[in-house]
């Protein structure tokens, strides 16, 4: 799922969005994607990262949930790109998202116990997956997981940004419209500055 498209409108949302993040110190993965302009390579980031609003149980579960939506698989996913360290400071600094993500994680441990009997973190992956289906696919929604849903789409909004606004997602789009460069890019044609092979434009 790390290659999903994304629009380059949207790219440049989530971008300011993820801005706000961008200075703080905590980080230990996570690192915003123009991080570079403001010499954040030559920052030393914790070894851990220490939760600002999720308990430990609850910042696991953040960062399976985050893993599930990106996984790793030919390409870095949302775990290497430090996903949930930024779902966290993001919810932290945002009171109005602080129930829906407690209650959220919440709803998914009581119908992890209701339907398979242990707490999602106790489950094996396959079950987590199958658990999560319902919650993430239109053709497999099932009636009575309504709080469910939601909270998932939430926390997949949440993910994505955090991935793509991450030095890890922003490489993945691979977009030359959305690089940076350090200075403005030398014409190829170096033989022909005035571009003279070139054919007359189209009126």
């Amino acid at each position: 799922m790390a290659g999903q498209g994304i629009q380059r409108r949207e790219m440049l949302r989530i971008l300011g969005t993820a801005a706000a993040a961008a200075h703080f110190p905590g980080f230990s993965r996570w690192g915003f994607a123009c991080g570079h302009l403001g010499n954040a390579a030559l920052q030393i980031k914790p070894a851990s990262y220490q939760p600002q609003f999720f308990t430990g149980a609850e910042y696991a579960m953040v960062e399976r949930l985050a893993e599930v939506i990106i996984p790793s698989d030919a390409t870095p996913g949302a775990r290497e790109a430090g996903v949930a360290e930024f779902i966290d400071f993001m919810v932290a600094s945002d009171p109005e998202k602080q129930y829906p993500f407690r209650m959220g994680l919440a709803w998914i441990n009581a119908h992890s116990e209701r339907t398979v009997g242990p707490r999602f973190m106790d489950l094996t992956p396959a079950q987590q997956n199958s658990l999560l289906d319902p919650l993430g696919f239109k053709d497999k929604i099932r009636p009575g997981e309504e709080d469910g849903r939601e909270f998932f789409s939430l926390m997949r909004e949440f993910t994505v940004t955090g991935f793509y606004t991450s030095e890890i997602g922003f490489k993945e789009l691979d977009n030359p419209a959305l690089k940076f460069y350090a200075e403005s890019p030398s014409c190829p044609h170096k033989g022909d500055p005035e571009h003279l092979h070139l054919p007359p434009p189209k009126s």
